[in-house]
C-alpha cells in the first residue's frame, strides 16, 4: 500500500511541475489520459530514484562534498531527464524540453513530494 501512495504523490508533483515549469508538458487530450500518464511516469520517477540516484551519490560522494551537496541539484534534474527518455520509450506523452526545465521541474517535484511526505505516514508507524 506504501508503494501505491507514494507513486500517487510522484504523480501529484509530476502534475505540479507541468503546471509551474514552462518547458514540461503532458499531451494528452482527456483527464483520464492524463491522470495514468502522471501515474505511470511518477511510478517511473521513483523506479530512477529508487535505483540510480543511490549509485550516482555513492560513486560521486567526493563532488557532493566538495560542492556542499550542490551537484545533487544537477543530478536531479538528470534524473528528471531521463525519466522523460524513459517515458518516452513507453511511448508516454510526458516532454521535458532541456536542461534548465528539467532543473527547476526536479526542484518542483523535490518540494512538493517533501510536503505531501509530510501528511504520509511513516514506515515506522504502521
Amino acid at each position: 500500500m506504501s508503494l501505491i501512495i507514494r507513486v500517487i504523490a510522484n504523480a501529484l508533483a509530476l502534475w505540479v511541475a507541468v503546471l509551474l515549469v514552462d518547458g514540461i508538458d503532458v499531451s494528452t487530450q482527456d483527464t483520464t489520459s492524463q491522470v495514468i500518464t502522471f501515474l505511470v511516469v511518477g511510478a517511473i520517477f521513483g523506479v530512477v530514484n529508487a535505483v540510480i540516484k543511490p549509485i550516482v551519490k555513492t560513486v560521486g560522494c567526493l563532488f557532493y562534498a566538495l560542492t556542499l551537496g550542490l551537484i545533487g541539484l544537477v543530478v536531479n534534474a538528470l534524473l528528471f531527464l531521463l525519466t522523460e527518455w524513459i517515458a518516452g520509450l513507453f511511448e508516454l506523452p510526458f516532454h521535458v524540453d532541456g536542461f534548465w526545465p528539467a532543473f527547476w521541474g526536479a526542484i518542483v517535484v523535490t518540494i512538493v513530494s517533501w510536503v505531501v511526505s509530510m501528511f504520509l505516514p511513516d514506515k515506522k508507524d504502521s
